[in-house]
C-alpha cells in the first residue's frame, strides 16, 4: 500500500529511488554499495522499540516477508514496524526522519510495480490498523483504517445493499490504504470510477510529522499549497488529459476551484510520497440487485477460450 517516501495499499517509490536504494542486492543482482552500516541499523532498531508501542522487527524473517510485492522487484528493508495507531505512525516517522531513513507503508503487497517495497523501514498496517471504524448506511459512508482488506469492507456493506465501488482483481488481499495510494480501480471502473471517486476525507501524517485532515474546498491543505495552485491555474487546466481512468501521476487538477479544490482527491495515487494515511472516510454505492450473465450465448463465448484443446480430451 500503497504512502510517504514511503498504504495505498503505491508506497513511496519516488522517494526511495531518488536515494539510489536497491536493497541488499539490486534488481540485477549486484551488491548494494550503499547498504547501511550495522551501527545505524542497531541505533534505529533501539529508537523505534522505545518510541513505538506496536511490534518492531529487524530479524531476517520479518525483513524477508516484506522484501517483495506482486512484482519482480526485490528490496530488502532495514526492518518492519506494525503500528497500533496514528500515534505509533507519527513516532515511527519521527525516529526515521531523525536517522535519515525512508519509510515504506505497506498493505497487502499486491502492487505490480514495486510500490510496496523499499530499503527503509516498512510500516505494516495489516496487523493492527485494519479495522472498519464505522459504517453509516444512511449516509453511504464508511470510516476505515489503511489496513482494511477490500473484501472485509464489502462483506460489512453487503447486508445494507451497499458496496465499495472499485473492484481490483486482488480484492481478497488488497487494502484500502494501498488502493488510495495507487488510486486503484478495477474491471468495472466505467461504472464505479477509481478510488479517488470514492474518497470523502483522509487523515494523513506528513514526512515532517504534521497531521492533516484532507477534504474538499482546501480542507487540510498544507501552508502554501493554495497560492501555488492559484499561480498555475492555466497550466493545470490544459495540462491534464480528460481520461475517465487516469490514475498515474499527481492529480493536481483535482485542486482546481471548478473541481472543488479537493485536497483528499489529489492525495490519491501519490504512491505515498505526500504522507502516510492513517484513516479514510470512503463513499459507498448501491450494490446491483442481481449479478448474472447477459445471456447463455455470451456465457458460452466467454468460456470457449478456456476449454481444453481436443488433443487433451482424445489423448492424441
Amino acid at each position: 500500500m500503497t504512502q510517504l517516501g514511503d498504504h495505498g495499499d503505491r508506497g513511496g517509490r519516488r522517494d526511495r529511488r531518488s536515494r539510489g536504494d536497491r536493497g541488499e542486492r539490486g534488481e540485477r543482482g549486484e551488491p548494494d554499495r550503499a547498504a547501511p552500516a550495522p551501527s545505524l541499523r542497531e541505533a534505529l532498531h533501539a529508537a523505534l522499540r522505545e518510541a513505538v508501542r506496536g511490534e518492531v522487527a529487524f530479524d531476517a524473517t520479518a525483513r524477508a516477508l516484506t522484501t517483495m510485492d506482486a512484482s519482480n522487484y526485490r528490496r530488502v528493508p532495514l526492518g518492519v514496524v506494525a503500528p497500533r495507531d496514528a500515534d505509533d505512525v507519527a513516532a515511527a516517522l519521527s525516529v526515521c526522519r531523525a536517522h535519515g531513513v525512508p519509510v515504506v507503508p505497506r498493505g497487502g503487497g499486491t502492487s505490480i510495480a514495486g510500490q510496496a517495497t523499499g530499503t527503509g523501514v516498512v510500516l505494516d498496517f495489516t496487523r493492527h490498523m485494519n479495522r472498519i471504524v464505522s459504517l453509516d448506511p444512511a449516509a453511504r459512508t464508511a470510516v476505515v483504517q489503511p489496513g482494511v482488506v477490500l473484501d472485509r469492507l464489502q462483506e460489512a456493506a453487503a447486508p445494507h445493499g451497499l458496496r465499495f465501488g472499485p473492484d481490483p482483481s486482488t480484492h481478497g488481499r488488497c487494502t484500502l490504504g494501498g488502493m488510495i495510494g495507487n488510486n486503484s480501480c478495477g474491471s468495472h471502473s466505467v461504472a464505479w470510477g477509481t478510488t479517488a471517486d470514492s474518497v470523502r476525507e483522509l487523515k494523513v501524517i506528513t514526512g515532517r510529522g504534521q497531521r492533516l485532515t484532507l477534504g474538499r474546498d482546501w480542507a487540510g491543505a498544507p501552508e502554501g499549497l493554495r497560492p501555488l495552485v492559484d499561480g498555475e491555474l492555466a497550466r493545470l487546466r490544459t495540462g491534464f488529459p480528460a481520461l475517465p481512468r487516469r490514475i498515474s501521476g499527481y492529480a493536481l487538477d483535482a485542486l482546481l476551484p471548478e473541481k472543488g479544490a479537493d485536497v483528499a482527491r489529489s492525495f490519491c495515487g501519490s504512491e505515498g510520497t505526500l504522507g502516510v494515511l492513517t484513516e479514510a472516510v470512503v463513499r459507498l454505492v448501491e450494490a446491483p440487485a442481481r449479478v448474472r450473465w447477459p445471456c447463455w450465448r455470451t456465457r458460452t463465448r466467454a468460456r470457449r477460450p478456456t476449454r481444453r484443446p481436443d488433443c487433451c480430451r482424445t489423448g492424441r
